[in-house]
């Protein structure tokens, strides 16, 4: 299946909450439609089209004259409605026609999503559940970076615990992770968990839990939970072997995958950690973290493998699949037929409340809850 397709009916993230205001207008392009992003007066998000409809000028380069965004080129002004509002020129006559599009917008976990398919199938129930974000037990940091790397490689490259074995050894590498992985389905959504008991600590977990007794096996576990479009959230976390999943340290990672074009994605990351919780100096480690981990490994290995491919899909070729591929290769399945018919995703998560407060033994507690 060509890359080129997109899954139109579904919620994208655009940015997060903190970079949209009226100071500076935001521009973002989200599957290949430039958008133009702001706030009302009353503080409300705004998506409209970025392209004026009279001379193809950007209008996140313009200004906020109230609640509408002034065109920089002509100085027509658009609402948040993409109807045109005032025009200088004609008199002051405004074509029927003079109009930008109006994205449907959600400010919800800390970011702002956007709709890109017919507004009046937007419903905000199916926007996946990043509650962590927002959790006042949870410290959490954020961000985003751009990759030059389709977006569905990347999936790829999260949904497959082995690969930090190699590309992360040092840091995130332990024997478990070569492991069978448990993968499962549920509605539209695709989870690819580990569960590593009574093992070696992985050199990350040692170095940030400090009630870790150096020589001790340990619990480890590694979820990831995939929606479509490209909506990740990874459990990962470490525990005394048999002891509740609330005695260890455990970490939310999120990984939310907005294709900017065919070979460009935003990717927008963030932490919630059980430890720490406020805490500026470790606020600042995980950022060193992610620049080391994402940014310095995963991200090179990714683009290497884009520009291997070129225009290509790599499910073109006829590569060798194994174990660990098959949460990568049952969320493209799921994401292909959601883009064949265009069906919006229906998101089956179990509350994430629930999951952190589980305290009855260190087990799986994803797999049975589905």
């Amino acid at each position: 299946m060509s890359t080129k397709a997109f899954l139109k009916q579904a919620w994208y993230v655009a940015a997060w909450a903190d970079e949209v205001g009226r100071e500076k207008l935001l521009e973002r392009t989200i599957i290949e439609q430039s958008i133009c992003l702001y706030r009302r007066e009353d503080g409300t998000p705004v998506a409209i089209g970025n392209v004026c409809a009279h001379r193809c000028a950007p209008l996140s380069m313009g200004r906020l004259v109230g609640d509408a965004v002034q065109c920089p080129y002509h100085g027509l002004q658009f609402g948040p409605s993409g109807a045109c509002t005032h025009n200088p020129h004609n008199d002051g006559k405004i074509p029927a026609k003079m109009s930008v599009p109006s994205y449907p917008v959600v400010e919800r976990h800390k970011a702002i999503w956007v709709w890109m398919g017919n507004p009046a199938d937007a419903d905000p129930a199916t926007i996946p559940d990043y509650s962590c974000h927002e959790d006042s037990g949870l410290g959490f940091v954020y961000g985003m970076l751009v990759v030059h790397a389709n977006y569905k490689l990347i999936a790829d490259n999260l949904l497959d615990l082995s690969h930090a074995a190699t590309v992360h050894e040092g840091l995130l590498s332990m024997p478990g992770l070569y492991g069978k992985v448990d993968t499962v389905q549920s509605g539209t959504t695709v989870y690819a968990n580990r569960w590593m008991p009574d093992g070696e600590i992985q050199p990350a977990h040692a170095m940030l839990w400090t009630d870790h007794v150096p020589g001790e096996n340990v619990d480890q576990w590694a979820y990831m939970r995939w929606d479509a479009p490209g909506h990740l959230l990874l459990d990962v976390g470490v525990t005394k072997v048999g002891a509740p999943r609330t005695r260890g340290l455990f970490i939310y990672g999120t990984d939310i995958l907005t294709p900017i074009d065919d070979h460009t994605t935003y990717y927008f990351w963030g932490v919630s950690r059980s430890y720490s919780v406020v805490d500026p100096e470790v606020d600042a480690q995980w950022h060193k973290i992610i620049e080391m981990a994402f940014d310095g490994q995963d991200k090179p290995m990714i683009e290497g493998q884009q520009r291997m491919l070129g225009e290509r899909d790599i499910e073109d070729l006829d590569t060798i699949l194994f174990h660990a591929d098959a949460g990568a290769t049952r969320a493209r399945r799921v994401l292909a037929s959601l883009i064949k018919d265009q069906n919006p995703p229906q998101p089956q998560n179990p509350p994430l409340h629930s999951h952190r407060h589980e305290v009855s033994a260190s087990v799986n507690p994803v797999l049975p809850a589905l």
